[in-house]
C-alpha cells in the first residue's frame, strides 16, 4: 500500500463550493452550513485502513465539535468501479455503524476532490467563519501501527482557533493516507508528485 501525503493546499484559499448527495439520499452543499462558525472537510472513504484507524476517535471529535457550533462534513470521491466497498450504499452502512452525525457526500465526478486539491483517505480541511482555509492536514500523530494513540490533538487546536476567531498555531503535518482511487485516465495533476 502506497502512503500518499497531503498536498497542503494553501491557507486562505476559499472553501471551494460544492453540492453533492448525501447517503440519506438529499443533496447537501457549501451553502448548507453558512450559518456555522467554522467548517471541517474530510475526505474519507470506507475501506482505507488509515481512515479506519481513525473512524471512532473522528466520529466522536466531530460530534463534540458540532456541539461547539462547528459544521463538520465527509467527503468520499474514489472511482468505485475499482472500489466498490466505497459506493454510497455501502457509505449509508458505514455512516450509521460509526456513529457520522454529519453529512457523507459521494463526489462521483472527483471534482470536489480535485477542487480541494484532496490526495489521501483521511485529508482534512478547516475553515474559519468567512470560509477561508485556516488549517489542512493531519487529525494527529497517530498511524495504524505506529502505537500512537488517536487524540485528535492536531485537528482539535485548529477548530478550536477557528471557532475563536483567532489563527491557528504550531506547525501543520500533512495528514498520510491512502491514495484518492482516481479514474483511470481521470487522475489530477498532482497526483504522485
Amino acid at each position: 500500500m502506497a502512503l500518499t501525503p497531503s498536498t497542503m493546499l494553501e491557507l486562505g484559499t476559499p472553501a471551494p463550493d460544492f453540492r453533492l448527495p448525501n447517503v440519506d439520499g438529499k443533496t447537501v452543499g457549501l451553502s448548507d452550513f453558512a450559518d456555522s462558525k467554522a467548517l471541517l472537510v474530510a475526505f474519507v472513504c470506507n475501506h482505507c485502513p488509515f481512515v479506519k484507524h481513525v473512524q471512532e476517535g473522528f466520529a466522536s471529535l466531530a460530534k463534540e465539535y458540532q456541539a461547539k457550533g462547528a459544521a463538520v462534513v465527509a467527503i468520499s470521491s474514489n472511482d468505485i468501479s475499482t472500489h466498490p466497498d466505497d459506493s454510497p450504499e455501502q457509505m449509508a452502512k458505514e455512516a450509521k455503524n460509526a456513529g457520522y452525525t454529519f453529512p457523507y457526500l459521494y463526489d462521483e465526478s472527483q471534482e470536489v476532490a480535485k477542487k480541494y486539491k484532496a490526495a489521501c483517505t483521511p485529508d482534512f480541511y478547516v475553515f474559519d467563519k468567512n470560509r477561508r482555509l485556516v488549517y489542512r492536514g493531519q487529525m494527529d500523530a497517530s498511524r495504524p501501527g505506529n502505537g500512537q494513540p488517536v487524540t485528535g490533538d492536531d485537528l482539535r487546536s485548529a477548530l478550536d482557533s477557528a471557532l475563536e476567531g483567532k489563527p491557528v498555531a504550531g506547525e501543520q503535518r500533512p495528514s498520510i493516507g491512502c491514495n484518492i482511487k482516481w479514474k483511470k485516465g481521470a487522475e489530477p495533476a498532482y497526483f504522485g508528485k
